[in-house]
């Protein structure tokens, strides 16, 4: 009798993992891959940027700073959308364009001060 009881405990516990897994459980990236508009591009990368911050890899500045543009390029035969902040604040002239890259579906790349 207690050997039903376990079995049918762990089956339902496996089942509830295995519903909790499916396509509407979201777990902080897409699957779509649908390519993103600008707008879109723009907002995830401003996102980026204030994880950037928060992790201190940039100045505090960056947060209030808004996307200057956002067009596509390709780059090895991909194309990747490229996000561009500008910092009058960073004394460092060097310094004060920030380049976010992110796949067409919106998905963070790398960010630099150069562009390449």
């Amino acid at each position: 009798m207690q050997l039903k009881t376990i079995l049918l405990g762990f089956s339902l516990s496996l089942f509830s993992a295995i519903v909790m897994a499916g396509a509407g459980h979201d777990h902080g990236h897409s699957h779509s891959h649908a390519p993103v508009n600008q707008e879109t591009a723009k907002t995830n990368a401003t996102k980026i940027v204030a994880t950037l911050v928060k992790k201190e890899k940039l100045a505090k500045s960056w947060t209030s700073v808004t996307a200057s543009s956002a067009e596509t390029k390709v780059v090895k035969d991909n194309s990747e959308w490229v996000v561009v902040f500008v910092n009058d604040k960073i004394v460092d002239s060097a310094k004060q364009k920030l380049y976010i890259f992110l796949t067409m579906d919106g998905e963070y790349i790398a960010a630099n001060h150069t562009g390449k």
